[in-house]
């Protein structure tokens, strides 16, 4: 009798660079993934240029991106990893602190498929990664709600307004509720869907607006006026 012992063996380790200038918090992130099953640090940076050297590099699933660097800072580095033809596949969470509540904003338009709060637990983290590195964007509603209301209250660069030409009625819908915060359950149940159909429509926004994920429809439900403020301000 032959056993398949492929089937077995344990998937690749999620391969995470870190990008952070304060030693302590760098190694402190370090001991806490290299002892957590299915984690590798496979690099380390301390500033934002060295982060984008490591990337292009070494092809990381994840670069855990602090915000203020020296050298370069976390959002034009995550721009440029995000953009660069190598760095396919690579993604971008980014560490924030609420009074950084205006940079997040830029970091998700340079391509971050979220941000994490550096006040989050260790478990907390831990799920980011591999909610990140598994293709889906880290936008906790609560969150997402918070970054939008402190944007909105402004000032702040006026945005390039993107075409919806090609939007169905429904797909703006559940764009300006993505934008909003809203969970996939949460749209179902306001638009009276089903959380199904609500995938379908996201999955065609992501298409249409070419976005890479649910991060970048936020920024696309702001930059296409969907979002405005009480006064109706953009």
């Amino acid at each position: 009798m032959t056993i398949d012992t492929a089937s077995h063996h344990p998937p690749p380790p999620i391969r995470v660079v870190l990008a952070e200038d304060q030693v302590l918090v760098r190694d402190s992130l370090k001991v806490l993934i290299d002892t957590t099953p299915g984690l590798a640090t496979v690099g380390e940076a301390g500033t934002g240029a060295e982060a984008v050297l490591l990337a292009r590099r070494l092809r990381p699933d994840v670069v855990l991106m602090d915000v203020r660097m020296p050298d370069m800072d976390g959002i034009e580095a995550t721009r440029r990893i995000c953009t660069a033809p190598d760095g396919v596949g690579v993604r971008v969470l980014i560490l924030t602190t609420f009074d950084l509540d205006e940079y997040v904003y830029a970091s998700l338009r340079a391509g971050a498929s979220g941000f994490l709060l550096k006040s989050a637990t260790a478990t907390e983290l831990l799920a980011a990664i591999h909610v990140v590195a598994s293709g889906e964007a880290l936008l906790a509603p609560t969150v997402t709600r918070r970054l939008i209301a402190e944007f909105l209250r402004g000032p702040h660069p006026v945005p390039v307004v993107r075409d919806l030409n090609d939007v169905t009625q429904r797909e703006r819908e559940v764009l300006a509720l993505i934008g909003k915060g809203m969970s996939n359950s949460e749209i179902a149940e306001h638009l009276h869907l089903t959380v199904g159909t609500v995938k379908t429509h996201i999955g065609r926004l992501l298409a249409k607006l070419q976005a890479r994920d649910r991060a970048q429809l936020v920024i696309a439900a702001y930059e296409s006026g969907l979002i405005t403020t009480p006064d109706g301000r953009r």
